[in-house]
């Protein structure tokens, strides 16, 4: 590894690093109660070098959420191999644990921050890990017959993520009074019924 990759390197591991102590102690005290000091002593950074890579402690919850990346990857090593509509399951689940036991409230700072800011929108990104893996469980799952009429994996992934991500939105609203996790899942399991082989 050269020297600029070694910097490149570095620069993501100090961003996770920031990112994971925000995390932490915003689950742990509140939003409103951490300052960018806190999180830099919880990071052993300095504050330049938080501002190196977040602007602001709002810019970093926009970011936050890369992490959901990262959790994702690590809830769903090894399952690469399952039949992929059950693989797509765990997906689900994982997305719903994530938003439920790793970010609680700050899920809603989140959704708040992106609505907030016209210029970002709240687009999908292809690009993402959890949209790559639901449109790998879709062709998957298409290449085995299993199929939506008229319906492209790529559609059929946008479709589901949207609608979980709704299903957050509404489990935001009504003050978490619910399980995400098993409306999320008895969810799936409606969706599942409208592929037919």
């Amino acid at each position: 590894m050269d020297y600029s990759q070694r910097r490149k390197a570095q620069s993501r591991q100090t961003e996770q690093r920031i990112l994971q102590a925000a995390l932490e102690l915003m689950r742990e005290h509140g939003y409103e109660n951490v300052s960018v000091r806190d999180i830099c002593g919880r990071a052993g950074i300095t504050t330049g070098a938080f501002y190196h890579h977040f602007p602001s402690k709002e810019a970093l919850i926009s970011k936050g959420f890369g992490a959901l990346d990262h959790y994702m990857e690590t809830a769903l090593a090894g399952r690469g191999e399952e039949p992929p509509l059950e693989r797509l399951r765990a997906v689900v689940g994982a997305y719903a644990d994530f938003m439920e036991r790793e970010s609680g409230s700050l899920t809603a700072r989140y959704y708040l921050l992106r609505l907030a800011d016209a210029q970002a929108g709240v687009r999908l990104d292809p690009s993402r890990y959890i949209q790559k893996v639901m449109v790998d469980c879709f062709s998957r799952a298409w290449q085995e017959g299993f199929v939506l009429e008229n319906r492209t994996p790529e559609w059929a992934a946008r479709f589901c993520y949207i609608h979980f991500r709704g299903v957050v939105i509404d489990w935001l609203l009504s003050g978490y009074s619910y399980s995400l996790k098993e409306k999320m899942l008895d969810d799936y399991e409606a969706f599942r019924t409208l592929f037919r082989r």
